[in-house]
């Protein structure tokens, strides 16, 4: 709502105010850096968007302006979602770096985190920072900026997974009374060994794997984000909407199968089990909402549940870039 945007747009003018104040006393610090997308990055969305007769502004140079125009022109289409996501993950991971590039997500030139809803290392050495300058000397570390600033984002990124790990773990629980049901969703996600499905009521997502998908051979497109039956032209893409069935929810690996679900009078197809990458449940951007019927239905169960299973380690896409 509008209170919280509020508070999000005095937030960043508070991590802009901060690194340009210790920009201009030339006091080294953690910025927030965001790089510009790479070209070969580029050259892959620029491929995908001439699909649908589209085109991103900027040339070779494009800026988060151009990125948020096209975003604009685009809002109203049936295939937002889908062209939306693809842009997102043409973008490179924010990190931490004495090396100001700036943020290109944010389009800002100088940016740090001086303050945030949950307080990180990254703040508090930026507090020292300001505080040295303030008292008129210069704060030195004990370890080499670039050093804090490459562990700092590591130790960023395995929360994140962590992160993940335990809410995949709590969604293969709410899914594993579950089995045999089928499910409306969205193609969240296309691999060279499958699809993942993300359903629409209870944002949780699951592996379709290549073998499932009819009897074809399926060609993946790493370009198109899509599966492409050599011999019936079937295809599955990135947005595409789907209807699957849940063939398996497994706590020790985290995995959840889906099965592409038959129409009325079709045999049913015989259920492989294979999956590629442990079939593990994996998260994108999103995947960090559990709805609260899943927190309430797994909830009185996790004590006598944890001690049989617990949360194991999980491939994941790449994300959108976070602030």
């Amino acid at each position: 709502n509008d209170a919280h945007r509020i508070i999000e747009e005095c937030m960043l003018a508070a991590n802009v105010c901060a690194s340009a104040f210790l920009e201009k006393h030339k006091q080294t610090c953690l910025y927030r850096v965001h790089a510009a997308p790479s070209e070969d990055k580029l050259q892959n969305l620029r491929a995908f968007l001439g699909e649908f007769g589209l085109a991103l502004g900027g040339g070779d140079d494009p800026r988060a302006k151009d990125y948020a125009l096209l975003l604009e022109k685009i809002k109203q289409r049936p295939d937002f979602q889908l062209l939306q996501t693809v842009m997102l993950r043409s973008l490179k991971q924010a990190m931490y770096s004495p090396d100001n590039v700036g943020h290109f997500g944010l389009a800002y030139e100088h940016y740090t985190h001086f303050t945030s809803p949950i307080r990180r290392y990254p703040d508090l050495l930026v507090h020292r920072a300001i505080k040295a300058v303030l008292a008129g000397e210069k704060y030195v570390p004990e370890m080499a900026w670039d050093d804090i600033g490459l562990q700092c984002s590591a130790t960023e990124r395995r929360a994140d997974e962590a992160t993940r790990d335990v809410e995949n773990w709590l969604k293969t629980f709410f899914m594993k009374e579950r089995i045999g049901e089928e499910f409306d969703g969205t193609i969240s996600a296309v691999t060279a060994f499958g699809i993942f499905v993300a359903l629409d009521q209870v944002y949780v997502e699951g592996l379709v794997h290549v073998s499932e998908l009819g009897a074809d051979y399926f060609q993946f497109d790493n370009i198109k984000h899509q599966m492409l039956g050599e011999r019936t032209g079937q295809r599955f893409r990135l947005g595409d909407r789907v209807r699957v069935r849940l063939v398996r929810a497994d706590l020790e690996s985290n995995r959840i199968d889906f099965v592409m679900a038959q129409e009325t009078g079709a045999a049913p197809r015989k259920n492989t089990g294979r999956s590629t990458s442990g079939g593990k449940t994996l998260s994108r951007q999103g995947a960090g909402q559990t709805k609260a019927n899943i927190k309430a239905v797994v909830k009185p169960a996790l004590t006598k549940a944890a001690g049989k299973a617990a949360p194991k380690k999980t491939a994941k896409p790449a994300a959108a870039p976070g602030k």
